[in-house]
């Protein structure tokens, strides 16, 4: 195996980090799987393969949560919230937007 040393400043590291432990990943394994990803064989673009299947989820998702609000604002409020804090734990959530 092919050993491939590279520096990233902090900040790029601790989002790293924060995506490798919400993936239940050390950091060097999550690395080796996003480069993987980026030099797919099969030539496809790693930022645009599943495009397709996270447009579909997200107006699913705003299908439902539009009948939830109208339903229920408490449940949707309560369900944002529960939401916002699994997406904060894996990383997933930009600083700036952390409950």
């Amino acid at each position: 195996m092919t050993k491939l040393n590279i520096r990233v400043d902090e900040a790029l590291y601790a989002r790293l980090a924060r995506r490798a432990h919400g993936a239940g990943l050390p950091v060097s394994t999550f690395c080796r799987s996003v480069l993987t990803q980026a030099a797919d064989p099969q030539h496809r673009y790693v930022y645009s393969s599943q495009d397709e299947i996270l447009a579909t989820a997200l107006q699913m998702l705003s299908i439902l949560a539009t009948f939830v609000g109208q339903q229920s604002p408490k449940a949707l409020e309560q369900g944002m919230a529960d939401a916002r804090a699994i997406l904060a734990e894996r990383g997933l959530v930009p600083e700036g937007a952390r409950p």
